[in-house]
């Protein structure tokens, strides 16, 4: 299932965010510890299926902290962000950790919405909206989410159904919050993300495929 966004517009799921789709959905997860199996201050990333490339988990304790830059390197142009690990230390560690071993060089970003919710969303290397790097994780929200233009947030299939797909927000999107806001695009990096909105989607429908593709080549950290 792909990962999804949640109800609004039509799910629009797109981000399902996790599968973008009319309801991006991924596949639950196969268990999810409850808060008090997880000490304080660790990270659980519990095995699931679809696992798209063969990674390792990140380790238990958090191994980034501060602010961390990163570069998507795509197709389209060079996409700067600031992530935050002091706030989202585990959705942070994964990213990097998934980075770091490749999983992102060669993944496009499958789906583009242009209605109701404004999104890009990347992460999954099968390009189908239905891969994820064979683990789970919690949320990490605190209740007063929002995404205006260039937020950067976890796609998902439903509370603590983290995998590797995320998505890039180019303008101002309502939401519930429920998608983990991880990082922040520089303004060189929404107008790459704007230029490949203003083409839309290669059907003319208001969430699909990007009618620019857009790849991620690699993941350049720090």
């Amino acid at each position: 299932m792909r990962a999804r966004l949640g109800a609004t517009l039509l799910v629009l799921s797109a981000l399902a965010l996790a599968g973008c789709s009319s309801s991006p959905a991924s596949e639950a997860p196969d268990t999810m510890p409850t808060a008090d199996a997880v000490p304080d201050g660790s990270c659980a990333y519990v095995e699931a299926a679809g696992g798209v490339r063969e990674v390792t988990a990140p380790p238990a304790e958090a191994e980034v902290s501060g602010d961390v830059a990163a570069v998507l390197q795509t197709s389209a142009g060079d996409i700067p962000m600031t992530l935050t690990a002091d706030r989202t230390p585990c959705t942070v560690g994964s990213f990097v950790s998934l980075a770091e071993q490749g999983y992102y060089d060669d993944a496009p970003c499958h789906r583009l919405t242009t209605e109701g919710i404004f999104v890009l969303q990347c992460g999954d290397p099968s390009g189908t909206g239905r891969g994820g790097p064979g683990y789970r994780y919690a949320d990490e929200l605190d209740g007063s989410e929002t995404y205006p233009a260039g937020t950067v947030a976890m796609a998902n299939a439903g509370p603590d159904t983290n995998g590797s797909q995320f998505f890039l927000v180019y303008e101002d999107t309502p939401l519930p919050p429920s998608y983990t806001v991880f990082g922040q695009l520089d303004e060189a990096g929404l107008a790459v993300v704007r230029e490949v909105a203003a083409a839309g989607t290669d059907s003319g429908a208001g969430d699909g495929a990007p009618a620019t593709p857009v790849t991620i080549t690699g993941v350049s950290l720090g």
